[in-house]
């Protein structure tokens, strides 16, 4: 389990999702830096994910379940991203008066190291089925 690269990418997605995005503003409004834990739907979508990536994790025995939760686990986080760029968008100054805090960037990160730990899930797959062709 911990010796292949997908391991890394999940850790690091759930690193940023459970723990780094409630430690870091999202962005500042009126002064007031907003959290992932001060907006519900910030701190449920960032909760989901963190729990997917766990679950992702630990079922490290079935490559497709895994590699169907990375995908719901990318999906999640494009929604977030969504509702955090409307939020940008609708903020007083607009999204250029709108300071932005390094939490707002975590989706995109999450997304990418998602999409390479599905990599390797399905280079994994491919190579045990290649496998299965030669017996």
């Amino acid at each position: 389990m911990l010796q292949r690269i997908q391991t890394v990418y999940l850790i690091i997605a759930f690193f940023l999702s459970g723990v780094v995005s409630f430690l870091s503003p999202m962005y500042v409004d009126n002064g007031n830096d907003i959290f992932a834990f001060s907006k519900i739907e910030f701190s449920m979508l960032f909760g989901l994910s963190a729990m997917l990536s766990v679950v992702s994790l630990l079922s490290y025995k079935n490559r497709k379940q895994q590699f169907v939760l990375g995908r719901l686990n990318i999906l999640i986080h494009v929604i977030l991203l969504g509702v955090l760029v409307y939020r940008l968008l609708n903020l007083s100054g607009g999204p250029l008066g709108s300071v932005k805090g390094i939490g707002s960037f975590l989706p995109i990160v999450s997304i990418v190291c998602l999409a390479l730990a599905n990599k390797a899930i399905k280079r994994d797959e491919d190579l045990v089925k290649s496998v299965d062709r030669i017996r």
